[in-house]
Order: structure tokens, then C-alpha cells, then sequence
């Protein structure tokens, strides 16, 4: 679970931190910490943010924009503000103060010089901590849901029939082909290089693609041949493979 704003205050980084305003919304989950001095600084949200300010321009604006900042702020979704109270004001002006605690927003004060650098880092660990080791985007789910549905083999024909009626080595190298062109965006050249031939054999090799498959530009036909190769890889795609004429 994201930790709460009362959790993030108990963090070694954030002591002498004072709560001002917004006592009953601690409990809130925090979804990032943002370092920002503008004053619009609500349009960047996403919701659940910390925002953290010395409030330098906040200082020079009008007792309305102060107030409206605070709004803004609260609206947009934002879970508290932070103001450092040395560089901007050394007291919270009665407006941000009158504000935040009209929409009951979390108002937290350092009266004296923190590191931001040290708040965020240590907040952004115990955030990032929560939500596990990011994995690598899997097409698992997807290649599961059509064996699991049967309809596997019948996707791999759709997709790749005409290569995989091929003999067997003109099939691994014009799908190894295709694989590389996909993995690369069709990048010629990187294309060539990982397969270790020439340019001139990758235009080749394409002309023959585009004849067996057809427009290779769709993306949403892309989208199809990753999973189709992806499938060809598995246990499924033996089946077709060993129907091909040659292993017949």
C-alpha cells in the first residue's frame, strides 16, 4: 500500500515537520512528492501528490492568489503542501492558512532549512517500496488467454500462414527476419546488424515478407505478428510447425 502522509512525517528526513492544517486528512495515500515553486502548479498533478515549496513566489503574489493557489491545490487533487518558512515568509500568510483550512487541505511547516533533496529521496523509497520490483511488460496474458480459449493455432494461421507453410529453413529465416524488423521498428540497418547480413539482404527479405503477409505498416497489424512470433515460440506453434510440408 502507498504510506500516508502521517507515515511520510515520521520519516527521519521530514522531523521538525508541523502539521498546521488538514489534521483529519493524513490518513491520505501519497503518490509522489513534487518540488515546485510556480504558482499553477495544480494543471501538472495527477493526484495523491506532495507538493513542496519554500514559497518564494507564493510570497510575492496577492492575498486572492495565495488563497487561490491553496484552491487550486486542493481541487486538483494534490494530498498536502509543505511550505519551508525561511526564504519565502517566516509565518504561513493568514491567507494560504484561511484557505487550507477552509477545504481541510494538509498544511506541513519547516521553520527552519530542510533539504529537499533528503524529503523527496526518502519519500519516493518508501513509495517506490510499496509497489514491488518493477517487471518487464509481459505478453503472457494474452498468449494464455488464447491457448486457454483454443484459439492459438487458428491466430498463428491468420497471422503467419504463409510462412509457416514454408520448408523449414526459409521459415526460421524469414521469421527471424520479421522478428528483428518488429524489435527494431523497422529499422533497417540495426536490423541488419543484428542479424549479421547485409542491407541489400534486408530489402530482399522484406519484399518477401510483404508479399506473403501484406502491409506491414499497420500498426495494429504489428501488434498481431509480435504476438503471432511470440506464440510461434511456444508449445502451442509446434503443432503447426510440424504440419508444414517438409516435416510432414
Amino acid at each position: 500500500m502507498l504510506p500516508t502522509l502521517s507515515e511520510l512525517l515520521t520519516l527521519p528526513a521530514f522531523a521538525g515537520a508541523e502539521v498546521v492544517s488538514g489534521h483529519a486528512r493524513l490518513s491520505q495515500p501519497v503518490t509522489w512528492v513534487h518540488v515546485s515553486e510556480v504558482l499553477d502548479a495544480a494543471r501538472f498533478l495527477t493526484g495523491g501528490e506532495l507538493i513542496v515549496s519554500t514559497g518564494s513566489l507564493l510570497a510575492q503574489a496577492s492575498a486572492q492568489a495565495q488563497a487561490d493557489y491553496v484552491r487550486s491545490l486542493a481541487e486538483g487533487g494534490a494530498h498536502g503542501l509543505i511550505l519551508e518558512l525561511v526564504q519565502g515568509f517566516q509565518e504561513v500568510p493568514p491567507q494560504v492558512l484561511g484557505a487550507a483550512r477552509l477545504y481541510g487541505f494538509p498544511l506541513v511547516v519547516f521553520s527552519r532549512e530542510v533539504s529537499f533533496a533528503q524529503l523527496t529521496r526518502a519519500a519516493h523509497a518508501r513509495i517506490l517500496k510499496t509497489r514491488g520490483a518493477v517487471t518487464e511488460p509481459s505478453l503472457a496474458p494474452l498468449l494464455d488467454a488464447l491457448a486457454e480459449t483454443g484459439r492459438s493455432l487458428d491466430f498463428l494461421q491468420a497471422q503467419l500462414g504463409p510462412l509457416l507453410s514454408l520448408p523449414t529453413r526459409p521459415r526460421t529465416v524469414l521469421m527471424g527476419t520479421l522478428d528483428a524488423l518488429l524489435q527494431t521498428n523497422f529499422n533497417m540497418a540495426e536490423s541488419a546488424r543484428r542479424l549479421g547480413v547485409r542491407r541489400q539482404t534486408m530489402y530482399y527479405r522484406i519484399e518477401q515478407l510483404r508479399a506473403m503477409l501484406g502491409d506491414l505498416n499497420d500498426p495494429r497489424r504489428q501488434l498481431g505478428l509480435h504476438l503471432a512470433l511470440e506464440l510461434s515460440r511456444s508449445e502451442a506453434a509446434e503443432v503447426v510447425t510440424h504440419r508444414t510440408p517438409d516435416e510432414a
